[in-house]
């Protein structure tokens, strides 16, 4: 298994990461509804506020990781906020999501980041489990925040 960064001329792979979110979290319409064009995702993945990183078995995308670097105020340093990461059923209990979340810890140390975290639901048993093994849980709320114009 291959674990790659993904650049501008990775539109493929990108994609293929998208199959594998629709896939792992049963939900097409979300990551195949509306699939952004070429040119954004060449912009996406040229900023270095976001980190996609995507396993590769035998020349396939099994895994991927959607990450964004999000740059502080109030000191110099960063953390990383990890969106989406998700593994095909039929990889899972592999190691696969444990790469992706070693390859970016490795890719926040060089770029200076406090620390990565990442959000599960209560209920979400499996990603609770993988989440443990990188450090302890904290309770806090999460708040949707409807955008309006002005």
């Amino acid at each position: 298994m291959e674990i790659k960064v993904l650049g501008c001329g990775d539109h493929p792979l990108f994609e293929g990461m998208l199959d594998v979110f629709a896939a792992a979290f049963d939900d097409a319409e979300a990551y195949s509804g509306a699939r952004p064009s070429e040119d954004y995702v060449a912009r996406l993945l040229a900023s270095d506020a976001f980190v996609a990183l995507v396993a590769i078995l035998d020349g396939k995308v099994i895994g991927g990781l959607a990450a964004y670097e999000l740059i502080k105020f109030e000191q110099q340093c960063s953390e990383f906020y990890i969106y989406d990461l998700g593994v095909l059923e039929s990889h899972r209990r592999r190691g696969v999501a444990s790469s992706l979340i070693g390859s970016l810890s490795a890719i926040a140390a060089m770029r200076g980041a406090s620390v990565a975290f990442v959000q599960a639901d209560h209920d979400d048993d499996p990603a609770i489990a993988l989440y443990s093994k990188f450090g302890p849980p904290r309770e806090v709320l999460h708040f949707d925040i409807p955008v309006v114009s002005a």
